[in-house]
């Protein structure tokens, strides 16, 4: 159903005032917008490098992913869409704002400034989604989908087809395989041209890089045949970080997996065949707070103290220490998550590979 200028469901109170921006009618959107800029009065210099999407059925999450964004936009220029649905509200309606979000420049002279645009959508109205997106996103340019929460069967077709990126976080999903289908479903409906995006991978960057890291030099290169176990220490609520740093380590390095164990401990074999067991415990601290490759009489670590900034990395040899280093451990917060998937592009096969080595296991 086309958003119409005029429609009652798009008519708002001159008084009512939100967090997210300037209310407006939705067939005024761009009127509106051109207005704003012109009374920049030229010291307001608009920057958009993709289209964001931010969609969400939390409540509240209007004027959060408004901070949010606010804070990405620092460093990635955009045209941001956030929107807000309740698709099971009782009133349908359709709510907009505009507004801008802008940062001084490096000269300090002119504000570069990111649009937003964010919209409420209520009961059946929430279908209107592709709408939504369809009508306001800039140009040509790139398009990423934030997708917030669960994804619901059916997937609407319609949205996938324009979506460069789809960005989502496997960290809060129950059922890692059912949603992983909807996914791939849209994958599908968008012959494969969607890049999945997932922030729970994105979490392990600095992690991932601090274990490579061990094995950048032959001597130690010669242990990758000699590794018996695996040991990954996760906070409540992150298994599912943990589980991908073990399918990370397996599709890397080709090991297959074996019968699916239990929650905490499940094996592998390596290319030789041997048995490497992985086993994870939950612990009080940082999503990942400890990962120890065993090789023989060595122990690969890395570490990261509760509250820590850094990672601990170190190697022992027979219980005595051989070398200790200190790297960056990035952060976990929405904001870093995503600034840092913003930098990146390519089309993230090697999360896929980790999915496909433990899929059975998240």
């Amino acid at each position: 159903m086309p958003l119409m200028a005029g429609s009652p469901i798009t008519r708002m109170s001159e008084a009512e005032t939100f967090a997210a921006g300037m209310p407006v009618e939705i067939g005024n959107i761009e009127r509106e917008l051109k207005k704003l800029w012109d009374q920049g009065g030229g010291v307001m210099t608009r920057a958009s490098l993709i289209n964001l999407a931010v969609y969400s059925e939390e409540a509240g999450s209007l004027t959060a992913n408004t901070q949010i964004v606010s804070r990405i936009t620092e460093d990635h220029a955009c045209r941001a869409l956030v929107i807000a649905a309740d698709p099971s509200a009782a009133d349908e309606n359709v709510q907009a704002w505009i507004s801008a979000h802008c940062h001084i420049s490096r000269a300090g002279v002119k504000q570069v400034c990111s649009e937003q645009l964010s919209f409420s959508l209520t009961g059946s109205f929430a279908k209107l989604l592709p709408n939504i997106v369809f009508s306001h996103l800039d140009s040509d340019l790139p398009f990423y989908l934030w997708w917030q929460g669960n994804f619901h069967d059916p997937m609407d077709p319609q949205l996938w087809t324009w979506v460069d990126r789809l960005i989502f976080d496997s960290q809060g999903w129950e059922d890692f395989d059912a949603q992983m289908r909807l996914v791939e479903s849209a994958q599908e409906e968008a012959k494969q041209r969607v890049v999945l995006c997932d922030l729970n991978w994105t979490r392990l960057v600095q992690l991932r890089l601090a274990l490579a890291q061990f094995f950048d030099h032959r001597a130690t290169q010669e242990q990758l045949a000699e590794i018996e176990r695996v040991e990954i220490a996760f906070a409540a609520g992150h298994r599912s970080t943990a589980v991908l740093l073990a399918g990370w380590l397996g599709a890397q390095l080709g090991w297959a997996s074996g019968d699916a164990g239990n929650k905490t401990t499940f094996p592998f074999s390596d290319c030789a065949g041997d048995p490497i067991t992985v086993a994870l415990q939950e612990t009080k601290g940082e999503a990942i707070s400890r990962c120890s490759i065993f090789c023989g009489a060595s122990e690969f670590r890395v570490a990261r103290p509760t509250g820590g900034r850094l990672l601990e990395t170190s190697v022992q040899f027979e219980g005595k220490e051989r070398m200790h280093q200190l790297l960056p451990a990035g952060n976990n917060d929405p904001v870093s998550l995503m600034s840092e998937e913003l930098m990146r592009g390519g089309s993230h096969r090697v999360y896929l590979r980790a999915v496909q080595a433990v899929r059975d296991l998240l």
